[in-house]
């Protein structure tokens, strides 16, 4: 009898042992499949973010590439009648991010419209595809002091960002696109005149 007392307890032990394993250990997924890079996507924004912090470059290269194939085109308007002329616009040629796969290219223009609103106009952009990209107005080419204009509409075309009233563009002087899950700039335009 003592004998099998002893084997219960040390199978509920080993038991006891495994559960608290299985709640403390961290779940790793790999995002390796294109499913799994479907999965990634239907997450939150946060829940992302979360991920890629968990993430191998391999596994973050991977869905890059995913999206670096997928074009996304969009063709807004600025109607003339509305803006202001100015003799010298405030704008920038956007350039790449300088690692050879995050690219981008076009044009970005501060337009002020004659409503007293104004807008970053994005023109004949072409930049690699990516997860979570935004447009933000910076500091320099990091995105620690950034007014957030929101998602870019798409990687390809013609777009417009209304600019918050206050901005200080003398300061937040330079366009970013920037993948927020991966902290990551895929190109950069300075704005001057």
């Amino acid at each position: 009898m003592k004998t099998t007392e002893i084997v219960l307890s040390a199978m509920i032990f080993t038991g006891l042992i495994f559960s608290v394993f299985l709640v403390t250990t961290k779940t790793h997924v790999s995002f390796g499949t294109s499913s799994n890079v479907q999965n990634f996507m239907s997450m939150t924004e946060e829940q992302r973010i979360q991920a890629a912090l968990n993430m191998t470059q391999d596994e973050k290269q991977v869905i890059m590439n995913k999206f670096s194939k997928q074009n996304s085109t969009v063709y807004e308007n600025m109607s003339d009648s509305t803006m202001q002329p100015k003799p010298q616009p405030l704008m920038g040629n956007f350039i790449d991010a300088g690692d050879g796969f995050h690219k981008a290219e076009g044009i970005a223009k501060v337009i002020d419209l004659t409503d007293g609103r104004t807008f970053l106009r994005l023109e004949n952009l072409k930049t690699t595809n990516g997860p979570d990209l935004y447009v933000y107005l910076s500091t320099g080419k990091e995105a620690s002091d950034i007014v957030n204009l929101g998602r870019l509409k798409g990687n390809i075309g013609n777009q417009n960002y209304e600019i918050p009233i206050g901005t200080d563009l003398s300061n937040h002087n330079t366009v970013l696109i920037w993948c927020k899950a991966f902290s990551t700039l895929f190109g950069s335009a300075k704005l001057t005149f």
